[in-house]
């Protein structure tokens, strides 16, 4: 049975200001830190970056309640996307309150001792329940991987042993997190694991584990996000009314799925930094060429957070089509309407507004348009 973890939300009432300080051996210029936050409360959140100075940075906010956030080192000075996603990158994923929070550590952020933080703890003991991070297990597939020889890092399958244990190491902590969201509905990361755990098709399942939860850890925006995910399993079901939306296109106009009526419509999710989405854009061009003249349509919904970047791949990739977004990345209200987890997805809505299919890539999408309009 799992312990009963409880990091109450009322408990970080108290001050309105949080701090992370870091002591990293004695690193220096051009060693800079970075942060992103989200507070789940619903009170936005935050980014930041500074020097670090004979090991030391700094970082303070504001915070309504608890936050998700991830940290990265520099080391060489080559910006914050080389610190999040190089090779070897020092880089953590934090749960934290209104607290003050620090990191020691001889040499990385990633070796650190960190205090001050309850949450921090509850994170770190719900981990070692259910199996470890998702970063961890990442960390771990990679090392089993590398401990192969070169011979074996050519077979595929080697390869398909490596995964498998890596699937079979998911499967058991998925199970782990719905044993730990049964038994801790007055904890923060019970809600964490429900929300980890559960997929739109497992609302049956979720939704009386979700009823338990507090009122206050269900007026939370993650609360209110994984309700509406569990209400998208009727919502996006084969044969019903596609949900309606309204988002501003490109130019900031009103884009309405209203307006596509009469036409078959494919709703994609996708983002500029999706590189499967970006691999599936030439079969999306190619499919709305061919059908366009006989009333297909493509109504694409980004899950960016950045304009610019968002701008930039339609008109790399070429796509003529409708594009909307409210630019809150994995926040936008059309992904969390449709219980969208995870990119590319897709909705294929009939002429008379009802969904007849549902992630539809590459050729089971073709076949599908060859069989409604050919």
């Amino acid at each position: 049975m799992a312990a009963a973890l409880i990091v109450p939300m009322a408990s970080f009432a108290q001050t309105n200001n949080f701090t992370v300080t870091g002591h990293i051996g004695k690193l220096n210029k051009p060693v800079m830190a970075y942060i992103d936050y989200t507070d789940l409360g619903g009170g936005g959140g935050g980014s930041d970056s500074t020097v670090v100075v004979d090991g030391t940075f700094k970082f303070t906010g504001k915070l309504s309640g608890i936050a998700t956030g991830r940290m990265a080192l520099s080391h060489e000075g080559k910006g914050k996307g080389h610190a999040i996603y190089a090779p070897g990158a020092d880089v953590v994923y934090i749960y934290f309150g209104k607290e003050n929070i620090v990191f020691t550590s001889k040499d990385s952020l990633d070796n650190a001792v960190v205090t001050g933080s309850k949450v921090y703890n509850e994170q770190t003991a719900y981990n070692k329940f259910v199996g470890g991070s998702i970063m961890a297990l990442t960390k771990a597939v990679n090392a089993d991987f590398d401990s192969g020889t070169a011979e074996q890092k050519k077979d595929s399958v080697y390869l398909k042993d490596v995964d498998l244990r890596y699937r079979a190491k998911l499967a058991t902590r998925t199970e782990k997190q719905w044993e730990f969201a049964k038994a801790n509905p007055k904890s923060f990361f019970g809600l964490v694991a429900l929300s980890e755990a559960a997929n739109v098709k497992d609302a049956v399942r979720a939704q009386p584990i979700l009823n338990a939860f507090s009122k206050d850890l269900l007026a939370t925006d993650m609360g209110k996000e994984l309700q509406q995910r569990l209400n998208a399993s009727n919502l996006t079901a084969i044969g019903a009314t596609a949900p309606l939306f309204t988002q501003k296109d490109v130019a900031d106009k009103d884009v309405s799925l209203a307006s596509f009526k009469g036409k078959l419509v494919l709703v994609e999710f996708w983002a500029s930094w999706c590189s499967p989405c970006r691999a599936e854009n030439p079969n999306l061009v190619k499919q709305y060429n061919t059908y366009k003249d006989k009333g297909f349509e493509i109504l694409s919904v980004s899950l960016d957070s950045d304009k610019k970047s968002w701008l930039a791949a339609i008109e790399k990739d070429g796509l003529p089509w409708t594009h909307v977004s409210d630019l809150k990345g994995w926040n936008n209200e059309v992904g969390r309407l449709y219980g969208v987890r995870a990119v590319p997805a897709s909705f294929l809505v009939g002429k008379d507004g009802k969904i007849v299919g549902a992630g539809l890539r590459g050729d089971a999408l073709n076949k599908k348009l060859a069989e409604i309009l050919d």
